[in-house]
């Protein structure tokens, strides 16, 4: 086949697809046997698209009249699809290194946050910063996600809480979506904590009379573009009452629900999510029996967050009974200045050794199922034609030196977006940049 192409991936010695029959999520059967190919390889397409995947020789004689602007030799190593962080919040300024002490000594979440910490400690220094201040550090946060492994990340606001800040932060979002070889789901998260002064039901009110009115008014004018609306939903912070109101006005703009529930204490989040027909909710460590089986009737996605359960010694996300019971199961890192973590095979990890979950099962929750939950699996979380050419190629010959995180060696990221300008390995460097896909270094002994 005669043409010219963005890139080959050759002589693989396991291709992993995960899904291979275009499934847009995969439940405890299908996550046993992921989709995968020994020796195999891939073309990538001048659009960033995967044009064809299979046996090595096979696509050898069909592509022998081609040319391409890249090619990698991935002989004894191993392919995956970019991994997918489904719930991060990466955008503040300022840290809480302090509070990490408050904890050891004793102090839970929301003694913290009840005393002007967390959140509102955040919000408070995150105000006081410019754009271009914000902009720079969530920069050098979203690099250090690709090299982990990660092509496209969910990314909230929330540390603003007033509309001049939360636009801010969708602005500085929406600056990294346009110029980072990285993919962004952008999420309006203005309910994150109630703001200092305000009711719940006040600060509710401000949200659909004033936030959500400008972010419509934004999206129409092509300056920011939003993709889901988050809420705190929590005892303390915004009832239930109140997080139906603001999720359905979202939803009545066009955005998507996906939003944290049941982390802390039984809300009824679950099933007030698959009541309003969100895409996911995230953390669900109190959730119920019910909400369980409310969540995997309704199809929307559980986006479980090991690194918070270990940060803040909470009780472990029911991950094997969900699984069990039907439920689409993601994950996320929870990136944020409490739960400092870039990495999604970390994440993979802490699911694997501590929510007991199967190695296979962690793969597919941070590739397919975390794209479904940001609505994305049509084009991202499988490596399948015509879906986004996002890789993760590994110096191992098996996936399961991805999950272990064990292996030592070179992983190579290659996004294959148009017009995607290659950062230089070290032994590219001569030939300065190009327009191919992005290719990262680093080592997995360091994720």
């Amino acid at each position: 086949m005669a043409g010219e192409y963005r890139l080959l991936l050759e002589n693989a010695r396991q291709l992993v697809l995960v899904c291979g029959r275009g499934e847009k999520y995969l439940l405890r059967a299908g996550m046993a046997s992921l989709a995968v190919l020994q020796n195999a390889s891939l073309v990538v397409g001048q659009d960033g698209y995967i044009k064809a995947v299979g046996q090595a020789d096979v696509i050898r004689n069909q592509f022998s009249g081609a040319t391409f602007e890249r090619k990698i030799d991935c002989t004894g190593k191993c392919i995956l699809p970019g991994l997918v962080d489904a719930h991060t919040h990466p955008v503040w300024a300022g840290d809480r290194v302090h509070e990490f002490a408050m904890k050891l000594a004793g102090a839970s979440y929301m003694e913290i946050h009840q005393a002007g910490g967390g959140i509102h400690f955040t919000v408070e220094h995150t105000r006081k910063a410019t754009e271009e201040e914000l902009f720079n550090t969530f920069k050098h946060r979203l690099e250090r996600m690709r090299r982990a492994g990660s092509t496209l990340v969910e990314c909230k606001s929330g540390y603003g809480l007033n509309l001049e800040t939360e636009l801010k932060m969708l602005r500085v979002i929406e600056r990294a979506k346009q110029s980072m070889d990285i993919g962004i789901s952008s999420t309006y998260c203005g309910a994150h904590s109630v703001p200092k002064g305000k009711t719940a039901t006040e600060a509710a009110d401000d949200i659909i009379h004033n936030h959500l009115p400008k972010l419509k008014e934004l999206k129409l004018s092509g300056e920011i573009h939003v993709n889901n609306i988050d809420v705190f939903c929590e005892k303390g912070v915004f009832d239930l009452d109140s997080t139906r109101r603001i999720l359905q006005a979202g939803k009545d703009i066009g955005l998507q629900i996906n939003f944290h529930g049941d982390e802390l204490h039984p809300m009824k989040s679950a099933e007030l999510g698959a009541e309003l027909g969100a895409q996911a909710i995230s953390h669900l460590e109190e959730v119920s029996d019910e909400g369980i089986a409310a969540i995997a009737r309704a199809k929307c996605a559980a986006v479980l967050l090991p690194t918070t359960a270990y940060m803040l010694r909470l009780k472990q996300p029911q991950a094997g009974k969900m699984l069990n019971e039907g439920v689409i199961v993601a994950l996320g890192s929870d990136f944020n200045p409490n739960a400092y973590c870039f990495s999604m095979p970390m994440v993979m990890h802490l699911a694997c050794v501590n929510m007991k979950m199967s190695m296979n099962e962690a793969l597919a929750a941070a590739t397919i199922n975390a794209a479904y939950a940001l609505g994305k699996s049509d084009t991202h979380g499988s490596i399948e034609i015509g879906k986004q050419g996002d890789l993760v190629i590994i110096n191992s010959s098996r996936t399961r030196q991805r999950s272990a995180v064990t292996d030592s060696g070179q992983v190579t990221i290659a996004r294959g977006i148009p017009g995607a300008e290659l950062r230089c390995a070290p032994e590219d460097r001569a030939h300065g940049p190009r327009q191919t896909p992005t290719l990262a270094f680093c080592s997995t002994s360091s994720l």
